[in-house]
């Protein structure tokens, strides 16, 4: 086995099981720093939070990732803009299975989120998604397809059901003490 491929699993099984479970978001943040691709100025992570192959995901500024989220970059990329927010319990994908394949071969695809997301508690984008700037996702939605700008999709599959205000100016700057 490679040796870049055990130091990696170790690297992220030491921010999944010990260091995301401290009440430390500076000592997370560190970490993340060597960890992820890339993570912006003012992104604030708090406790609970996995992710998967950290060197494909890439977090742009001033996002607040909230307690327990998944990210899921094993082998594509996961890439955030600024001044995003992400609910509590909330999931990225990139890779599945092709359920029609005889042998369960993988399927997947990158994940972009675009700049003043908002996406809600327990929400699940899949694999290969887009989501334009300023969307919101409601709670447990379930994204299967693209996200155009400023739409509001909510259900399971996620559907369009508003339009979110245009232009929007705003900037997060969410550090709870102790998460």
């Amino acid at each position: 086995m490679d040796h870049r491929v055990i130091c990696g699993t170790l690297v992220a099984h030491i921010y999944n099981t010990v260091i995301t479970r401290l009440p430390s978001r500076h000592l997370r943040r560190y970490y993340l720093k060597m960890f992820l691709r890339e993570i912006g100025d003012g992104t604030g992570v708090q406790m609970g939070c996995r992710f998967l192959h950290g060197r494909k995901i890439t977090l742009g500024k001033r996002n607040v990732i909230n307690f327990d989220c998944l990210f899921d970059g094993r082998r594509y990329a996961i890439r955030t803009g600024d001044d995003i927010s992400i609910g509590p319990e909330a999931a990225i994908l990139t890779l599945g299975h092709d359920p029609q394949s005889p042998d369960f071969v993988d399927r997947g695809g990158e994940v972009t989120i675009g700049d003043h997301v908002w996406i809600g508690y327990r929400a699940l984008v899949l694999p290969g998604v887009s989501i334009g700037e300023g969307a919101v996702v409601g709670a447990g939605a379930v994204v299967t397809r693209d996200v155009e700008p400023f739409a509001i999709v909510a259900g399971v599959p996620a559907r369009k059901i508003g339009e979110r205000t245009n232009p929007l100016d705003y900037h997060l700057d969410f550090h709870p003490l102790l998460s």
